[in-house]
């Protein structure tokens, strides 16, 4: 059993990045279960911008994950490039926490682009009708990934907090890995960390 301690920025991720990082155990390694503790919920700014948040947040991380886990940062890149800014926050938390394994994974551009890159595989769940196939043809592309969701919606609109669980536990992972290079990272880590 290993545990996998999340850091995250938004209400929704808490509940849903867990959902999530079960279905990719079930899905790439069966046979190496996780522990998931309650992802830690940061304000991105105030993780990235103030070095005493920084640390603190790391250093709770580290010790929720024990000397057999792994910490996972996952922020929203908005405009940054998921690349160049995840190595960058990356070489930062290896500085504060060098006693433990840690990954930074930003999707490219919200958790929610995920959503769009698995879109066929959610048509008809929670009111999402998804009309034409082409218009998730670039999921990493809308700056406004929970907006593209809302007006696929109908009348109530995406909600982060109820919405992101549900789509979380119901997308199809093959098409989301195909479609998103970003989703593709978080699972080539979740590999990595479960091999070691």
């Amino acid at each position: 059993m290993i545990n996998v301690a999340c850091i995250v920025e938004g209400d929704g991720e808490v509940a849903a990045l867990p959902v999530l990082l079960r279905r990719i155990c079930e899905w790439q390694t069966p046979d190496s279960p996780a522990r998931l503790p309650v992802p830690i919920r940061v304000y991105k700014d105030r993780f990235l911008n103030r070095e005493a948040e920084f640390r603190r947040h790391l250093l709770l991380a580290a010790a929720k994950c024990e000397n057999n886990g792994w910490v996972l940062v996952l922020l929203d890149a908005d405009d940054d490039c998921p690349a160049t800014r995840g190595a960058e926050i990356l070489r930062r938390a290896r500085e504060i926490v060098p006693h433990r394994n840690v990954s930074v994974v930003l999707a490219n551009r919200e958790y929610e682009a995920w959503f769009i890159a698995a879109a066929s595989s959610l048509h008809g769940s929670r009111n999402f009708v998804l009309d034409n196939p082409l218009d998730a043809a670039t999921p990493e592309t809308p700056r406004n990934a929970k907006g593209w969701l809302s007006k696929r919606m109908g009348g109530a609109g995406y909600n982060e907090t109820t919405d992101q669980p549900a789509f979380s536990a119901r997308m199809d992972l093959q098409q989301a890995f195909d479609s998103s290079r970003s989703f593709r990272k978080l699972c080539s880590e979740w590999l990595k960390h479960h091999r070691d």
